[in-house]
Formats: C-alpha cells, sequence, structure tokens
C-alpha cells in the first residue's frame, strides 16, 4: 500500500502545482504538458496498484478463513507426528538456531533499506504539498553571485551551470545549428527602429543583444525587471535583472542589463522598474571587460508582475 501512496502523492502534488499556477516557478510552461502528463499516468499508476493490493488483501483474507477448517480436519495427523518432529527439531536446534538468527539480522537490514528509499521518495511530496513556493528575488543574487562571460569564452566549459546576465541557449545546440538559429533570431529584431521587450520574447532579445550588441547601438531599448544594487556599483548604475527559465528550475539564471540611470536616482533593491534608453558600451571593472550598458532616457515605477519570470518560448 506504501507504492499507491507514493504514486498517489506525487500525482496529487502536481496536479496542486497546476491547480495553484505555482508549477511555473519550477518549469517553462511551454513544457506543461509533461507535468500534465505525469499527473495522469502516476493517478492511473495508483489506482492500477491500489486494486492489486485491494485484490491480495481480499485472496488473503479468504485464505485465513479456511485455514481454521483445514486445521481441524489435519488434527489427528499432526499429533501423530508431533513427538517425532520435536525429537527431529531437538537434534537440530543449534543448526536452526543459528539460521534463523543470521535471518533476522538480513531481514532487519532489508527492511532499513526499504524504509528510507519510502523516505527519500515521501520527502518532495512533503514539500511540494506544505511548503511555500517562494519567488526569487535579488537575495538569490546576492548569495550566488554573478558574472559576464566574455564573448570569446566556450560556453560547453559550465554546461549545466546557472547563468548570469546574458542568455546563452547555444548549449541546447549543435555548433552549426545555433549559428543559423542565432541569424534567424537576429533578422526578428535587427530592422526594428525600438527594441521592447515583453515577457515573452524577453530572453530571446537579450540574447540577441548579448549576441551582436554592435548591431543595436544607438538604438532604443526597453524592458521590466527588478533592480539590483551590488557592492560595486556606481550610485547612478544599477543592474535590471529578470529570472528566467529556458527549460526549468535547473537551468534557470538572472538576466538583465547594467543601467545607467540619471544623477540621483533613488531605487532600493527588488524595486520593479521600466526602463527605456539608449545601448552603448562601458568598461565595467569587476567584470574586467567592456559590457554592454543601457543609458537611460525614461524609466519609471512599476507593480510586481503576477508571474514575475520568464521563459524561452522557442
Amino acid at each position: 500500500m506504501i507504492r499507491f501512496f507514493i504514486l498517489f502523492g506525487f500525482s496529487f502534488m502536481f496536479f496542486m502545482l497546476h491547480y495553484t499556477g505555482d508549477i511555473n516557478k519550477y518549469i517553462n510552461m511551454k513544457y506543461a504538458y509533461l507535468s500534465i502528463s505525469a499527473v495522469v499516468i502516476m493517478g492511473l499508476l495508483s489506482i492500477f496498484e491500489f486494486v492489486r493490493v485491494s485484490r491480495q488483501q481480499i485472496a488473503e483474507e479468504k485464505k485465513q478463513a479456511a485455514a481454521p477448517e483445514k486445521e481441524c480436519r489435519h488434527d489427528d495427523h499432526m499429533e501423530h507426528d508431533s513427538h517425532a518432529h520435536e525429537l527431529a527439531h531437538h537434534d537440530h536446534n543449534h543448526q536452526h538456531g543459528h539460521a534463523h538468527d543470521h535471518g533476522h539480522s538480513h531481514g532487519n537490514d532489508t527492511r532499513l533499506k526499504r524504509f528510507f528509499s519510502y523516505l527519500i521518495l515521501f520527502v518532495p511530496i512533503f514539500t511540494g504539498l506544505f511548503l511555500p513556493a517562494a519567488a526569487l528575488d535579488s537575495s538569490f543574487v546576492k548569495a550566488k553571485g554573478f558574472s559576464f562571460p566574455s564573448f570569446e569564452e566556450n560556453i560547453e566549459k559550465n554546461v549545466g551551470a546557472h547563468q548570469f546576465l546574458k542568455p546563452d541557449s547555444s548549449v541546447f545546440y549543435r555548433k552549426d545549428d545555433y549559428i543559423n538559429v542565432k541569424n534567424k533570431e537576429l533578422a526578428q529584431f535587427i530592422d526594428r527602429p525600438s527594441v521592447i521587450l515583453s515577457d515573452s520574447d524577453y530572453l530571446k532579445g537579450m540574447e540577441v543583444i548579448y549576441n551582436a550588441p554592435e548591431d543595436f547601438m544607438d538604438k532604443t531599448i526597453g524592458f521590466d525587471g527588478f533592480a539590483y544594487k551590488g557592492q560595486q556599483v556606481d550610485g547612478n548604475h544599477y543592474f535590471i535583472f529578470r529570472f528566467g527559465f529556458i527549460h526549468c528550475v535547473a537551468d534557470s539564471g538572472v538576466f538583465g542589463m547594467l543601467v545607467e540611470f540619471p544623477k540621483n536616482t533613488q531605487i532600493k533593491d527588488d524595486d520593479w522598474v521600466h526602463v527605456t534608453g539608449k545601448l552603448t558600451w562601458e568598461l565595467y571593472q569587476p567584470f574586467k571587460q567592456t559590457i554592454p550598458v543601457l543609458k537611460v532616457t525614461d524609466w519609471k515605477s512599476i507593480e510586481e508582475p503576477k508571474d514575475p519570470y520568464v521563459y524561452r518560448t522557442t
């Protein structure tokens, strides 16, 4: 029956994540059909397991009910042979006792391993159902830090690592395929007089800009995000970030751009803003390289979006 509770627990957990809307804090909603499939498959498996165990219990109850009648019919025969059996048992008592002790120890080890195996499976069910799914914010950036890979750096050295600032989907393509994808996506943005990124094309647009920043110099660029001051940025500069998923939380990252605001601008970490400005270059000393910087021409405070995350939709 434990297997039934595990299968049903996972099915119910994924169902509740969809029902509450918290599933988007774990996966790119482009792949939501996979978790929905998991709900259906594990739900069906839990039903099959419940039916199987119920049938076994019914068969066992019938067997136990028939046992007294069978025992009564064979009572005389058992009494006739009991003396001989006791003698044989006495002769081999030491050997049987030793074997019994060994089997008991092995059984305890097996049950202990099985207990921990089941416990490991119950932990994610418990945490998924009863612990709140907190949205990521600047505290995550402070805890993890971030870096800006150089344009020449081979991303293959960091496959599977969380990405920061600059989106990079090249790890999911062969080299020649990625060149074709990169050129195709550049064509979608290059002819725009201004590039105002929405939630749906934020990650794609940021990747295009970072892949070919020279093509967007002096163009008007705008996007939403939360502010992160950091410890090595002067009074007029803030990073404006969005947390994004390419596939799921395992390849998530914090993506955005260093933004130069007008003098005496007061923004706190995690304040949400919409910024527009012109793209330019600037030497950022902590990274020891020149990076694209958005020089703000207009900005305003906004409310945090209902879904603060952005996703790679194509």
